[in-house]
């Protein structure tokens, strides 16, 4: 079937969806959701050593998770009927996204010059490992390998107890997030040039960007971040409390939050004390302050702590498995997981978007594609005959 918008928001762009593994599919799912044309461009089986990899297993929640709303052609780019393909589809297309080396693009004819030779407004947003150019501009790059080379890993998990990967794909998530921002913005500005532009975005300087104060603080003031376990480096008491059934979080950091925080427990005494009469000497004083608190949170359950603490206006909250995550009344009101019917029968049960707009929202109207499930209509739209088509198949093409 022909694409249908499932949102009037970017329903007039068509996006060419060349990536794979999670930063590339990440951005796209990102247009994808708000209604844009997104034609997944993957080889035909047997051609990328790497598909089971990246494309064989479909039905897994992770892969239909990131191509959802899409649509798939299979092509393939290492024959020259291939590229030409690619070159038509590229006349009419809004944007192409691609995680490709620099020297691939170019050999394959998907750099940007190449690209705006046939479409002046192409935006070609290229997502790297470590940059387009520079020294390691050629090295492969996966989220963990970024996440130590950016910082993250030095500064998570418990004091002294060597670095730590964090639990999430951060460095390729924010990588897609970034992406897809640059290219809205190419847009925008496309409708006062009439141009398109060459947007890039690497996973290391993501990574960096996501460090945000703790690398500023280092920057301008020298301050050199290292893991504080559960504990906030510049904040106290913020971190991770031991209830009589459980663990919580606590987020008291500020004058405000301080003060209530202490009345709220009936405890004046902390408010009179000089050792912490700023947050500066409460962080200094940190484990002498953590360990009175924490005599006190032992006494009750974390459900009676949480509904007390957020009652008085004290930020607080349960430390979730991810079923429990799920099963909480807030997040099944945001309606955080979306059930949609999958195109093989059966349903999938996906994480809708966390943007929320009032008119054109964002939803899930299918679930990833089969492979080459859409080839013969894509081809169709862009000119191709049956019996063209018929070829291309006959020669392996798609």
């Amino acid at each position: 079937m022909p694409h249908i918008p499932i949102s009037p928001a970017l329903q007039r762009f068509r996006v060419l969806d060349l990536s794979r593994v999670r930063a590339g599919p990440t951005c796209v799912r990102m247009l994808a959701d708000f209604g844009a044309d997104v034609i997944r461009i993957e080889p035909p089986p047997g051609i990328d050593p790497n598909e089971a990899m990246f494309a064989a297993d479909r039905w897994n929640g992770d892969f239909q998770n990131l191509n959802r709303n899409k649509r798939s052609l299979t092509l393939n780019l290492k024959r020259e009927e291939g590229r030409e393909v690619l070159r038509s589809l590229v006349e009419q297309a809004d944007v192409v996204v691609e995680n490709w080396r620099p020297d691939v693009k170019a050999r394959l004819g998907v750099d940007y010059e190449s690209l705006r030779a046939i479409n002046p407004r192409i935006i070609l947003a290229s997502i790297s490992g470590f940059g387009q150019d520079g020294p390691y501009a050629r090295r492969p790059g996966f989220d963990q390998i970024v996440q130590g080379m950016g910082g993250l890993m030095s500064v998570t998990g418990l004091p002294g107890q060597g670095p730590v990967r964090a639990g999430l794909a951060v460095a390729d998530s924010s990588t897609g997030l970034y992406t897809a921002l640059g290219i809205l913005t190419a847009l925008l500005e496309r409708e006062v040039s009439g141009e398109g532009q060459w947007v890039h975005a690497s996973l290391l300087h993501a990574q960096i960007a996501m460090m945000d104060f703790q690398a500023a603080r280092y920057l301008n003031d020298g301050d050199v971040p290292v893991q504080e376990g559960n504990d906030h480096p510049t904040s106290c008491p913020m971190g991770l409390f031991a209830a009589n059934d459980g663990t919580f979080n606590l987020g008291a950091a500020g004058e405000g939050n301080w003060k209530r925080f202490c009345l709220v427990l009936g405890r004046q005494d902390w408010l009179d004390d000089a050792d912490y009469a700023t947050e500066k000497l409460r962080v200094r004083h940190r484990r002498k302050l953590n360990e009175v608190i924490q005599e006190v949170f032992r006494e009750q359950s974390v459900a009676h702590w949480v509904d007390l603490l957020n009652a008085a206006g004290v930020p607080a909250g349960p430390v979730y498995s991810v079923p429990q995550m799920f099963e909480d009344p807030q997040v099944q009101h945001l309606q955080a997981a979306r059930t949609v019917q999958a195109w093989q029968g059966g349903e999938r049960t996906l994480i809708s978007q966390p943007v929320t707009l009032t008119r054109t929202p964002a939803a899930i109207a299918r679930t990833a594609p089969g492979w080459g499930e859409h080839t013969d209509e894509v081809l169709r739209e862009a000119g191709y005959d049956d019996a063209a088509i018929a070829r291309l198949h006959a020669e392996g093409v798609v």
